[in-house]
């Protein structure tokens, strides 16, 4: 039976949430300050913990601050009375799960809590599949993630382990390396099948007052678009695109409605450079971005690239032969290679697809290729292509380290700080 820590100066507090929780299969143990809680978290260990920001001598955000020093996956639900959310988005920075404003509604407290107990197996599960052991879970997703390369292993590995969790997720990286792909794999993996919906909303077409009808609705509950997404996932693309308002709105919306959904957010920029400049609305940030996913740009993962080309070759038709019968010279390929792709996999995709549809001769030349390919200002400087060299094989040692920083700096002989 999974355990929770109810840590709050109110004895009353604690029975109204003993009788509601305990019928739904939780069981409860209680603590009336911030350093007894601490105590009896290090003592017994608790699936969750559900601490009130308002207690002393100890109050909830040193609580939050020093359980996660003490375990640093400790799953935390905050519960404010504060009319201002400050409080809480601060101890969304500090790492708590997610928080709750008095007075909660009854269903709400049980939905969080169950989200943290999925979120803690979702712990468990990626550290049975980083020790060796089997996970419960397998996902194919490398017939669509085509390459062999170490960004791409890594990435296939993390939309497994993501897989069974419905925790927000935030896909990053340039524009064409596949962040839709990825989204539409997530959806895929976590057992959707074809009926469950699957919503995506790109945040830089359209008004605010579509968006705001779409997404927020009447009195904040949700609009149209997030009721078609129940039982499934919501795709947001480009969020940093909405009024800061509108932001705001959103976060309520996810707060009333957000367990019912998966949420998965894509972004070409760095929205925590825009949260620190007051640009991405902070709360809706640490929301989204708890599982933040990079996808690498092709020029990082060169060694997929005739792999690619070999994909995007059999989806073409040519009127002349059958296009699995077409193959590119050692000299194209090594200019493909080469080729720093700024348009990424969609513009890999764009170029080897109108060669295949049109080339008379089935082995393809390097002359055959856009003049922008060949043309060697428009290669990587040495610098640029050993940055890239550097980067990949940091990956791969981090990736062999199952990404401990230090014991990743120890083996480059560098100071762990430079590893971000």
């Amino acid at each position: 039976m999974p355990s929770v820590l109810i840590v709050d100066d109110l004895l009353s507090i604690h029975e109204m949430l003993e009788a509601v929780i305990q019928p739904t299969g939780f069981a409860t143990a209680f603590a009336t300050d911030g350093e007894k809680g601490l105590v009896r978290y290090k003592a017994e260990r608790f699936d969750l913990v559900l601490a009130d920001i308002d207690m002393k001598p100890m109050d909830g955000i040193t609580l939050l601050k020093q359980l996660k020093l003490y375990d640093p996956k400790a799953i935390i639900i905050i519960m404010t009375a504060y009319a201002s959310t400050d409080s809480a988005v601060q101890a969304l920075k500090y790492g708590a799960f997610d928080y709750l404003q008095k007075p909660f509604r009854v269903d709400e407290l049980i939905a969080t809590l169950k989200r943290g107990m999925e979120f803690k197996q979702f712990q468990a599960e990626r550290a049975n599949a980083e020790s060796g052991l089997p996970a419960t879970y397998s996902v194919d997703v490398e017939s669509r993630l085509i390459g062999q390369s170490q960004p791409i292993k890594k990435l296939i590995q993390q939309i497994k382990k993501l897989a069974t969790v419905r925790t927000p997720v935030l896909l990053a990286g340039e524009s064409g390396t596949g962040k839709k792909t990825v989204a539409e794999l997530l959806h895929a993996a976590g057992g959707a099948g074809g009926d469950v919906p699957f919503v995506r909303i790109d945040c830089a077409l359209s008004t605010e007052d579509s968006f705001r009808e779409g997404l927020v609705g009447q009195n904040g509950a949700g609009g149209t678009w997030v009721q078609q997404a129940k039982g499934g996932t919501l795709l947001l693309q480009h969020p940093q695109c909405l009024s800061l308002e509108l932001q705001r709105e959103l976060v309520s919306v996810l707060r009333n409605a957000g367990q019912g959904f998966r949420l998965v957010c894509t972004t070409s920029e760095d929205l925590e450079k825009l949260t620190d400049e007051g640009k991405f609305h902070d709360e809706l940030f640490y929301r989204v971005a708890s599982l933040p996913v990079h996808l690498p740009p092709l020029r990082e993962r060169t060694k997929d690239v005739p792999l690619l080309v070999k994909h995007f070759i059999t989806k073409a038709t040519n009127p002349f032969f059958d296009t699995n019968l077409i193959e590119f010279s050692d000299d194209a390929m090594a200019t493909l290679t080469a080729y720093h792709w700024p348009g990424n996999l969609t513009e890999l995709n764009q170029v080897v697809s109108k060669i295949a549809a049109t080339t008379e001769a089935r082995v393809v030349t390097s002359q055959q290729l856009p003049m922008r390919l060949r043309e060697l200002k428009s290669w990587p400087s040495l610098e640029e292509y050993l940055v890239g060299q550097r980067k990949q094989y940091t990956d791969m040692v981090l990736h062999a380290c199952h990404d401990d920083k230090a014991q990743a700096a120890k083996v480059l002989g560098i100071d762990a700080s430079e590893l971000g």
